[in-house]
């Protein structure tokens, strides 16, 4: 039977047609997730490749993640998507979990009991040495300054360091809030940063008091007799890298994936969406009944400018960070000591080049049957602000980076191998207010029917944040569709 006339002889009804725009993760994730609702779905990607943020390289022979390369285990939306793909047997856990901070002439040892830095034990943090006796003092007036005024949203800096002091929010908070967002604590939202431990300041006196109750109870330790209860690992990978994630959704989703399909303007038409992909000298039409808009802040305003000045300005808002990974292979010997820890963190206070550095072969033991000679380290580099070290040659980034590296861990010699990956405005900046930004652009468009947005700028800039945006606009996408033909 031919499959363009239906069971009663009458013309079959063609299937309803989804344009994603972006094949990051969030995109993918959402055409993924909309496999199974009988829809015609798209995705353009822009660029001549797919993931976003996920990208894998080789290093010394070693194939590892340049760009995202942990996600977090706790949050199902992540683990749950690769259960879905048929991978949860190629997930990883970290060998180690213990890191540091490098600041004050040493690596110090994170405090146990912290949440992003904010101390939940003054004891634990005071051992840890990362904070000086004046700061410890002024740390601990947390406990007996009266309630803060909790009636709007207001930096990190200014709600941490009103709590606990300048020395706790520059030497902890601020090398944990940069790992995730390349910013600066004066800038970013405490409320959009710190969901939970916002939350949580609601029921509390004190940040202290708050970021304990975040925590698990503290371990019992009695002579002879070590606790051995297991916490679940906060983080985790997968064999072949997070970079393996995004072809999987592509194959998985059963969407017609195309790249170099640069998606320049976005209009209404009377039936649904038309976007124009391509070049000016040689554009092409694509007409889709829904639109998933899963790009960067930036190119999203740019597309929504034309149907939706609100969002568009409210999205325009939205700085983004830039950086780069620097990824060095050393032999083992070249280390003075064993190395034992997952990494490090690095103040900006401090003045290096260097905000971070992962043992990727400590951090993840699956990495070591490349070469058990080696050890592979990540080096991230740059915040906010800082474009002029990242102007640098990919030459000189790797020098900085290994010099860092030397004076911090001892290590001797040239790295065997280096690669240096750029993300050029890879990190939007949650700064304060983000979260009346977002029910802005929300707001705006849920005003414009068959249309919806994902990705990192919005809800959090981890992989399960992202796939839990995309999650929320697929199920926004096949309500207003259903809404339209009860076959959806």
């Amino acid at each position: 039977m031919d499959d363009s006339v239906a069971r009663d002889g009458g013309p079959r009804p063609r299937p309803r047609s989804v344009a994603v725009v972006g094949g990051g993760v969030a995109g993918l994730a959402a055409a993924y997730l909309l496999k199974d609702a009988g829809l015609a779905v798209t995705v353009l990607e822009g660029s001549p490749r797919l993931g976003g943020k996920l990208a894998m390289l080789q290093v010394a022979g070693v194939t590892v993640d340049a760009g995202a390369e942990a996600l977090l285990a706790r949050r199902p939306e992540g683990t749950g998507l690769i259960q879905s793909l048929g991978l949860s047997g190629d997930l990883q856990v970290p060998g180690t979990t213990s890191a540091g901070i490098w600041t004050r002439g040493s690596i110090r040892p994170l405090p146990r009991r912290q949440f992003m830095g904010v101390p939940a034990d003054f004891d634990d943090l005071a051992d840890t040495g990362i904070v000086s006796p004046d700061g410890m003092a002024r740390a601990q007036q947390d406990l007996t300054l009266p309630p803060s005024d909790q009636g709007g949203d207001e930096s990190v800096a200014r709600r941490v360091g009103g709590r606990l002091g300048t020395e706790v929010v520059d030497r902890l908070v601020e090398p944990l809030l940069g790992g995730v967002y390349a910013g600066r604590c004066e800038d970013l939202s405490f409320a959009a940063t710190l969901p939970a431990l916002a939350g949580a300041a609601h029921g509390h006196r004190s940040l202290t008091e708050a970021a304990a109750s975040l925590l698990p109870p503290p371990v019992a330790q009695v002579a002879g007799s070590p606790d051995r209860r297991q916490l679940p690992p906060v983080f985790t990978t997968l064999t072949g890298g997070l970079g393996t994630l995004p072809p999987a959704l592509a194959a998985g989703s059963g969407a017609h994936v195309r790249t170099g399909a640069m998606v320049r303007e976005l209009a209404r038409t009377a039936t649904g969406w038309r976007l124009t992909v391509g070049s000016a000298h040689a554009p092409e039409s694509v007409e889709a009944d829904a639109v998933i808009i899963a790009v960067p802040a930036i190119p999203a305003g740019r597309l929504l400018a034309g149907v939706s000045g609100s969002a568009a300005a409210a999205l325009g808002e939205i700085r983004y960070a830039s950086m780069a990974v620097v990824t060095l292979a050393f032999p083992v010997a070249a280390f003075p000591a064993a190395v034992t820890g997952s990494g490090f963190l690095v103040p900006a206070v401090d003045g290096r080049a260097v905000k971070a550095v992962t043992f990727s072969t400590v951090k993840w033991p699956h990495l070591r049957r490349g070469d058990p000679g080696l050890h592979l380290v990540r080096c991230s580099v740059g915040r906010l602000g800082e474009d002029a070290v990242l102007q640098r040659d990919d030459a000189d980034l790797t020098r900085l980076a290994a010099d860092d590296l030397a004076e911090a861990t001892g290590v001797r010699g040239e790295p065997v191998d280096g690669r240096v990956t750029r993300w050029g405005g890879g990190l939007p900046q949650y700064s304060v207010g983000h979260l009346d930004r977002v029910a802005r652009i929300r707001a705006a468009i849920a005003a414009l029917p068959g249309l919806a947005v994902c990705g990192a700028a919005y809800d959090g800039v981890g992989i399960p944040a992202c796939i839990a945006t995309a999650r929320l606009a697929a199920d926004q996408v096949l309500s207003y569709l259903g809404s339209r033909d009860t076959s959806i």
